[in-house]
């Protein structure tokens, strides 16, 4: 298994509002990096779920439920997504802050690549992640 993170924007699509769905594909990847990084989701990998620009905070865990497929947003055959459902809400949010400050996750792509919207995480870093969130 693979562990991952991706970055929302709340006022765009919130953690709430994934947990209310119940289930969504993630789309709007535009970035090589990122796209590739969906590419190598597999079923059943876990995802950290950050909340970007405002709260900037790992609020949950998602869990990959379906493998990259053609993104319905665009015709650009470039561009995947891949569907997601939620896991479980964190006990405490993790800060970025929290992280920065975290010598065990000095190198964590969300310090060293921090405009990336998916990348993924090392298995110490999840969790690491998932200590400080008490969980």
């Amino acid at each position: 298994m693979n562990h991952w993170l991706v970055k929302s924007e709340p006022f765009k699509y919130s953690w709430d509002k994934f947990n209310q769905e119940g289930r969504t594909f993630w789309d709007g990847v535009r970035n090589y990096q990122a796209r590739n990084n969906l590419r190598g989701m597999q079923v059943g990998d876990l995802v950290l779920w950050y909340h970007s620009n405002e709260g900037k905070e790992i609020v949950g865990i998602a869990r990959v439920v379906k493998e990259a497929y053609q993104d319905p947003t665009t015709d650009d055959k470039n561009w995947v997504v891949v569907d997601l459902e939620p896991v479980q809400n964190l006990k405490k949010a993790v800060t970025l802050e929290q992280i920065k400050a975290d010598e065990r996750l000095k190198d964590i792509g969300l310090v060293r690549q921090g405009r990336l919207s998916v990348m993924s995480v090392t298995r110490e870093e999840f969790d690491r992640i998932l200590e400080l969130a008490g969980e």
